[in-house]
This record gives C-alpha cells, structure tokens and sequence, in this order.
C-alpha cells in the first residue's frame, strides 16, 4: 500500500466488501505456483479469524473489479468458502497494476527467483520498458536486473530440474556458464547427486570447463580427453572429500575434544589417520 500511497492511486481508504466470485484474477500476476497446503493452512487460519489484511482491487471501465494484489488470500478465502472479502480500492491503470502486483511480491519473498525473473521480463515486454527504467521502478540495481533476466537463458526442464530440487539462484546462475545443453546436463545431475554447494559448483565448473573445450577441440583424441575429464573430476571430488573431513574436524576441536588427523600419500593411495580421544 506505501506504493499506491506514494503514487496517489488510492481511491478511497474504505474498505469495500466484494464477493470473492466476482473478483477477476489479475492477468499480469507474476507468482504462478501456489503450495496446496500452504493454502489449506491459510484457508482454515481465514474460517477461525476472517481476512486479516484486505486485498488490493482495481475497478475496469465495465464495472468489474479486477484483483492486484492478493491473489493467495483470494484463493484461501474462496477455499474457507467466504461469500465476500475486504478488499481496498485503487485507481491504477494496467501498468500500475502489474508493477504493484510485482512489487507486494517481491517484498513478502513469494516469488522464485524464476517467477520474479519472468514477472521483470512482461513488465518489460508489455510496457516497452527499458531495463533502466524496469530496475528504476521495482528498486533494484541494472546489473542485479540483468543478472535475474539471464536466468530466463535455461530450459524448461531445466528450470524444473532446479526447483524440484531445491537448488539456488546463485546454482542456476553457474550452470549459465556451461553453453552446450548435454554438459550442463552432466554437470547439473552431479551437483544433485553430491549436494554441491556453490562454492563447490563453481569449483566444478571449472574443472569441467578447463578439459571439455581441448576435448571438442582435438576430436580424434576425444576419449583421451574424456578419461583426462573423468581423471580431474575424481580429483575433484578427492579434495571435496578431504575438506569436508577437515572441516568436521574443525567443528569438532572448536566442541572441546581434541581430534587431529594425519594424511599420507603411498603410492597411488591417500592414507587418514584420525586419532580421537576415548575420553574427554
């Protein structure tokens, strides 16, 4: 609401009781996934206590009200099986709408960074918007505007991938840097596989990178290069290994219990001695 404050777009600080059939859905909402049971823990919170912070609605030229912000509590209250709901007034056009309807999302974190990324692109796109003027408008930095758009570059199923298994804006962003689709596949099932965190996606990434590009170059030796590849990773993976044992050590030292370990390198085997006391 300091949004429409700020801009002069409120109506009337009345609160109009709408009934929840009526309200048209707000085409340019950017959050498209609703947990099921996060609305069924709201709906049942809305039947004990009603709707605690009215929705945001703007009337067209035909008389209908048209939603812009509060969609999840729309849906929860039609749920809960409310006739009417609260709702407040304003007097926005189209790109207000969007542009608010983007905002109050942003602010209450509902969105994913893909959602939010495709919510910057339509306002963008609908509204001929610069990136400038987009980023200007939503309060974000250029580059931090530029940077969410880039992730738009993945797939679809890649962006599935992502979200089914939880991983970061700062994970989709790094597998941006691998371009042939069957490498950012490989390496994405192992950053699920191995629970990598960025740091270590990074680190991946750039082995990958530093033995795929003289692979593809020297095509006659492409298994060669492939075994050289498979040789780095497990390296890799070695080192990932040893500091995370270095790093439990740590935790355990800092817990009061003397522990040390002591590693050995015979032949082509590394050998951890970790001495622990029986009693502390």
């Amino acid at each position: 609401m300091a949004f429409a404050k700020r801009h002069g777009l409120l109506e009337s600080h009345r609160v109009l009781m709408l009934r929840a059939n009526c309200i048209r859905p707000n085409p340019r909402q950017p959050r498209k996934l609703f947990d099921a049971d996060d609305l069924h823990e709201l709906a049942e919170s809305i039947r004990l206590y009603g709707v605690l912070q009215p929705l945001t609605v703007r009337k067209l030229e035909n008389g209908a009200y048209e939603l812009v912000a509060g969609e999840r509590r729309l849906r929860a209250s039609r749920l809960a099986g409310l006739d009417e709901v609260p709702c407040i007034l304003l007097g926005a056009d189209e790109q207000q709408s969007a542009l608010i309807a983007l905002i109050e999302n942003l602010q209450r974190c509902d969105l994913d960074f893909f959602e939010e990324a495709e919510g910057i692109r339509r306002l963008i796109r609908q509204f001929g918007l610069s990136q400038e003027e987009a980023a200007r408008r939503i309060g974000k930095s250029q580059s931090a505007l530029a940077n969410k758009l880039r992730l738009l570059r993945h797939p679809q199923e890649v962006v599935a991938a992502i979200r089914e298994h939880g991983l970061t804006e700062r994970h989709a962003r790094a597998l941006l840097r691998l371009d042939e689709a069957e490498d950012r596949d490989a390496v994405m099932e192992t950053i699920i596989e191995r629970r990598l965190n960025v740091a270590q996606t990074d680190e991946y990434i750039d082995a990958y990178l530093a033995t795929a590009e003289p692979a593809r170059e020297a095509v006659p030796e492409v298994s060669h290069a492939r075994d050289k590849i498979r040789t780095l990773y497990v390296f890799k993976d070695i080192r990932l290994f040893l500091n995370t044992v270095s790093h439990a050590l740590d935790v355990v030292r800092r817990a009061g219990i003397p522990a040390d370990y002591d590693k050995a390198e015979v032949g082509d085997e590394i050998i951890l001695t970790i001495k622990v006391p029986k009693r502390v």
